[in-house]
C-alpha cells in the first residue's frame, strides 16, 4: 500500500480517522482481497445465476469446489489483485483532495455550513463534518470508478465461467478477456457497467459518513482504545454501506455478466441499459432478487473491513 500524505485537520480525532483507502468489496486491497475473494465469487454467482442453479451460499460453495476444485473459488482473482493497487492510490489521493476542497470552500464558511445536515452539533469550522466525509466519499468513489469499472467487469466475467477445463472457457484469463472485449467491442465494451459502478460507489456516502459519526461517538462517549474504535467503527460502517448499496451491486453484476453479443459470439445481449437489468431482477424474483447473495457479502464485510481499518490506522499513527 502506498504511503499516505499528511492528514488534514478535518475530524476531532485525526489519529483514528485517517483511513482514506476504502474500496467497494473491502479495504486494504490485496490482503483482504486474497482472503475474501471466495466470498466474492459465491456472491457474484448467486447474484447472476437462476434460482434453480444454487440453493444458497453453502450449496454454491460446495458445487464450485466439487465441479471446479478450490481454484474455482479464485476465478477472477488476478484483476482485483493488480487493479486494487492502482485503485487504492487513486482513492486515497482523491479522497484527501476532496476533503480539503470541501472544507476550504464549503464547510469552513458559516453561511454555507449552517445549511448542511448535522450542522447543529458539528459546528467547528476547522473540521469537516460527517456529512462532508460522506460527500467526499461520493466524489472519490466516482473518480475511482474509471479504474474500478473495467477491473470489476473482467473479474465478474471470469467468475461466472463454470467450466473446470480451461479449454472450454471463453476467456483463458484476464488478459485474454481484455483482448477479446477490446477487439470485438472496443473501449466501450471494456467499460460496460461504468454508470452502474458509479452509482454503486455513490453509496460510499453512507460508509464514510457513518464511519466518521461512529468514530466521533465512540471517541467521546467510551473508554475504548484507538484500535478498538477503529475496529467497531470500521466494521459497523461497512455493514451500513452494504445494507444501503447491495441492491445496486446486484444490478451491476447482472449488467457486467450479460452477454456482449456481436462478433464475440457469447450469446444475445439482454440488457442495454442499467434500467433493463434492474427490471429483470424484479421481474424474475421480486424484491428478494435484489438481496440474493447477501449473506456471504454481509458475513465477510465486518471482519474484513474492521481488521483492515485497525491495521491501516495503526500504521498511520506510527507514521505521523
Amino acid at each position: 500500500m502506498t504511503s499516505a500524505p499528511a492528514p488534514l485537520n478535518m475530524v476531532p480525532a485525526p489519529a483514528m480517522t485517517q483511513c482514506d483507502n476504502i474500496q467497494g468489496p473491502g479495504i486494504g486491497g490485496n490482503g483482504t482481497g486474497t482472503v475474501g475473494h471466495p466470498f466474492d465469487t459465491v456472491k457474484v454467482r448467486l447474484q447472476t445465476s437462476p434460482d434453480a442453479h444454487f440453493k444458497g451460499p453453502l450449496d454454491c460453495t460446495l458445487q464450485t469446489i466439487r465441479n471446479e476444485g478450490v481454484r474455482g473459488l479464485y476465478k477472477g482473482a488476478s484483476p482485483p489483485l493488480v487493479g486494487w493497487m492502482m485503485m487504492d492510490s487513486i482513492m486515497l489521493g482523491s479522497l484527501t483532495f476532496y476533503k480539503r476542497l470541501l472544507l476550504e470552500n464549503v464547510f469552513s464558511k458559516p453561511e454555507l455550513r449552517r445549511w448542511m445536515p448535522f450542522a447543529s452539533y458539528q459546528t467547528d469550522l476547522a473540521t469537516l463534518p460527517s456529512f462532508g466525509h460522506g460527500i467526499a466519499g461520493i466524489m472519490a468513489g466516482t473518480t475511482v470508478s474509471f479504474i474500478a469499472a473495467p477491473v470489476e467487469h473482467i473479474k465478474a466475467r471470469l467468475q461466472v465461467q463454470y467450466a473446470a477445463d480451461k479449454s472450454q472457457r471463453m476467456y483463458a484469463g484476464p488478459i485474454d478477456c481484455l483482448r477479446k472485449l477490446l477487439r470485438t467491442h472496443g473501449i466501450r465494451g471494456v467499460y460496460r457497467g461504468l454508470f452502474a459502478t458509479m452509482f454503486f460507489r455513490s453509496f460510499f456516502f453512507f460508509w464514510w459518513g457513518s464511519y466518521d459519526l461512529l468514530t466521533r461517538y465512540m471517541t467521546n462517549h467510551t473508554n475504548m482504545s484507538a484500535p478498538l474504535v477503529n475496529f467497531w467503527a470500521g466494521g459497523i460502517s461497512a455493514q451500513v454501506f452494504w445494507l444501503t448499496s447491495y441492491p445496486s451491486d446486484v444490478v451491476k453484476q447482472r449488467l457486467m455478466t450479460d452477454p456482449m453479443g456481436g462478433s464475440l459470439n457469447d450469446g444475445q445481449r439482454q440488457f442495454h441499459r442499467w434500467r433493463d437489468a434492474a427490471q429483470a431482477v424484479w421481474r424474475e424474483r421480486g424484491m428478494r432478487g435484489y438481496w440474493r447473495g447477501f449473506v456471504p457479502c454481509f458475513l465477510r464485510a465486518f471482519p474484513a473491513n474492521a481488521m483492515a481499518l485497525v491495521a491501516f490506522e495503526g500504521v498511520m499513527r506510527t507514521l505521523h
